[in-house]
């Protein structure tokens, strides 16, 4: 079996897991992803295949999508030891995909280059103009409200306050979003990294503009 034939298996079982997801993580949030992490690959000269298998795959046992997390990581093992047959391959996707969730600040940087490489991508769309409309996508699934003033910007968090709903989407861009162009990895996502932090800045500004203009 050909690489491609592997990453081809690896798409179809990533479609169908992520299929009709509205929280922002849909197949389309991983497939920008795994296109962002092999265009970054080709430029630092990292494991191509590596790359883009954890990349398609980094959602997959996300805790805050899923509630069997036991039961989806063993299905995932056993489906990547099929397909890729290389027990060294796989131990090595499970490596990035456990190193790369940001967990409110407490997130780890990954050791191998491909790994920054896959978390690179994955922060990278959530920034932008994707990045703004998936904050209020995932921030509305969580119930939480557009913009809250009394909230107050949360800052050292424990895992389990990340996770929780106490913070409105727009709090969501001071306490994660507005960070992630300082903790990029790569010189690559760096440079892609400026303008779409700039972009979330100017949006930001113009909705505490409109929001205030009717007060």
């Amino acid at each position: 079996m050909t690489n491609q034939d592997k990453i081809n298996q690896i798409e179809a079982y990533v479609k169908e897991i992520h299929n009709g997801d509205s929280s922002g993580h849909d197949w389309y949030h991983i497939d920008r992803v795994r296109k962002l992490a092999k265009m970054i690959a080709l430029k630092e000269n990292a494991d191509a295949l590596i790359v883009e298998c954890a990349a398609l795959v980094h959602d997959v046992i996300d805790d805050k999508l899923i509630t069997d997390l036991k039961e989806q990581r063993e299905q995932l093992e056993v489906f990547l030891l099929k397909t890729l047959q290389n027990e060294d391959q796989v131990s090595f996707v499970f490596d990035i995909i456990d190193n790369i969730s940001y967990k409110g600040g407490n997130g780890v940087i990954p050791s191998s280059r491909e790994g920054k490489i896959v978390q690179d991508a994955d922060r990278l769309d959530a920034l932008g103009a994707i990045g703004v409309a998936r904050t209020f996508a995932y921030g509305g699934k969580k119930n939480r409200s557009m913009y809250n003033p009394d909230f107050e910007i949360r800052e050292n968090m424990t895992l389990e306050e990340y996770r929780s709903d106490k913070s409105s989407s727009l709090h969501h861009f001071y306490e994660k979003i507005l960070k992630l162009k300082d903790l990029m990895n790569t010189e690559t996502a760096k440079e892609i990294a400026e303008e779409r932090h700039h972009f979330v800045e100017t949006f930001i500004d113009q909705f505490m503009k409109e929001w205030n203009s009717i007060e």
